[in-house]
């Protein structure tokens, strides 16, 4: 009894591990993605910088929340 408990700890710890990792890679490739798009387009159309500018941090501060958001919900499971 004791065992099976502490295999399905180890089993939602592990879980939780490898579910924040993917969402902390998640959040590193659409940030790079946000970046390197809008690097790009400022270089199109330099006067269109600031209003660029403006629409990649939001979208970053968005990815940034939903990955923030994940990362609370692995470790909730882990310390379930």
């Amino acid at each position: 009894m004791l065992a099976s408990l502490l295999m399905d700890m180890s089993f939602a710890i592990m879980g939780a591990g490898i579910g924040a990792g993917l969402v902390a890679i998640g959040a590193g490739l659409g940030i790079g993605k946000i970046g390197g798009s809008a690097m790009e387009s400022i270089a199109r159309q330099p006067e269109a910088g600031g209003k660029i500018q403006t629409a990649m941090i939001i979208a970053a501060a968005l990815i940034e929340g939903v990955a923030l958001f994940g990362v609370v919900v692995c470790l909730l499971i882990s310390f379930k």
